[in-house]
């Protein structure tokens, strides 16, 4: 474990989070105003107040924040547990999270990250799961996780704890962003299914370790869900239901937002037909969401040597595959294509024709074809 001095970037951010009454929103008009945690806690009153939402008594509990030891023993804690700290100056902290209006001002973090994490969905449902509801959120975790993809939820009963489960039986990635500190699993019972996500994946909160949940901490964290993701699907969610305002923070973060539907006669299909009607994307398949999702800001590097420019070409096959590493992203005969795939023209046509379905080729005139 790392060591953090007092005086340390880390050290300054945790004293500042560690502020009551400094949230996400609070955070970032303070950092857009002093640009560190250092120049907050070293500012006067008066510069404090210039802060839309920086009355007396915060204000006063910043210029305090220096003779708190909260945030030494808080790190304290954290070395003897094995907990990282993650800021968002440092190039560990998900890259993803520094796009969305409200990110975490810092990260604890057990288990690791990988670059390949950024080719994530989030899963997300009730906890009142029916068997309907477990089967598709087993289903689909198990479907997008053997493609490739890292799946994000929350630990909670229900339709969260399948997916991160369908995860880890299949062999794949799964992240669990808490809502209490990574020393209070909630609910208590999925200890052990939080033991076996740090060693496949991550348990991340923005919690200080020891804090417990509350009624506000889980609808908080529900931003980091979908702000890692590319996107979110709902499996099961009544008219009132978490999952809703996951679906408004992806709506917000601008990422996809997909839907399964249900029987028209239970309660739990009634908020995930509401987002139906709204707009989201009805989707029956994993295949469904692997096509859907946009292409890739940047390429993602792969485990196993690929490069993913859009999440669809985890599904491909070999033959698939070869065609389009053959496809530059620049106009080419098709000629060539088959010359570099070495495959017969018929094969390499019908694969372009495949790929052109899934959006990841165009044709051109001239017998060329691009990689879009």
């Amino acid at each position: 474990m790392r060591v953090y001095p007092a005086e340390h970037h880390i050290a300054a951010t945790l004293r500042l989070a560690l502020v009551p009454g400094i949230g996400p929103q609070l955070w970032k008009q303070l950092l857009a105003h002093f640009r560190t945690p250092q120049a907050v806690l070293a500012a006067s009153p008066q510069e404090l107040r210039q802060i839309q939402g920086i009355g007396i008594q915060t204000s006063q509990a910043i210029l305090a924040a220096d003779l708190d030891r909260s945030a030494e023993e808080t790190l304290t804690v954290c070395q003897q547990h094995g907990i990282e700290v993650l800021t968002d100056s440092e190039t560990s902290y998900p890259q993803p999270l520094r796009e969305i209006p409200a990110p975490p001002s810092l990260l604890f973090l057990r288990g690791s990250l990988h670059p390949c994490d950024t080719l994530a969905i989030a899963i997300v449902g009730t906890r009142r799961a029916t068997n309907y509801g477990r089967c598709q959120a087993q289903r689909f975790a198990a479907e997008l996780s053997r493609a490739g993809l890292t799946i994000v939820s929350g630990l909670a009963r229900g339709v969260d704890a399948t997916a991160h489960q369908a995860a880890l039986d299949t062999g794949g990635r799964t992240i669990a962003v808490m809502g209490s500190g990574l020393l209070h699993i909630y609910p208590p019972e999925h200890r052990s299914l939080a033991r076996r996500i740090q060693d496949c994946g991550a348990l991340l909160s923005e919690f200080p370790p020891n804090q417990k949940p509350s009624r506000s901490t889980f609808p908080q964290r529900n931003r980091i869900i979908t702000g890692l993701c590319l996107g979110v699907l709902v499996v099961e969610a009544p008219a009132k239901s978490g999952a809703l305002i996951s679906a408004q923070h992806a709506l917000e973060q601008g990422r996809d937002i997909f839907v399964i539907p249900g029987p028209v006669n239970q309660k739990n299909s009634r908020g995930c037909h509401q987002l139906l009607r709204d707009g989201a994307t009805l989707v029956e398949s994993p295949q469904d969401v692997l096509d859907e999702l946009g292409p890739l800001c940047k390429e993602i590097p792969q485990s196993d040597g690929r490069v993913i420019r859009h999440p669809a070409e985890l599904s491909l096959n070999t033959q698939e595959q070869a065609v389009l590493n053959a496809i530059p992203t620049t106009p080419t005969h098709i000629d060539t294509v088959i010359t570099e795939s070495q495959l017969a023209p018929n094969q390499v046509l019908s694969t372009i024709s495949a790929l052109e379905i899934r959006q990841l080729v165009r044709r051109l005139t001239g017998q060329q074809v691009v990689r879009n």
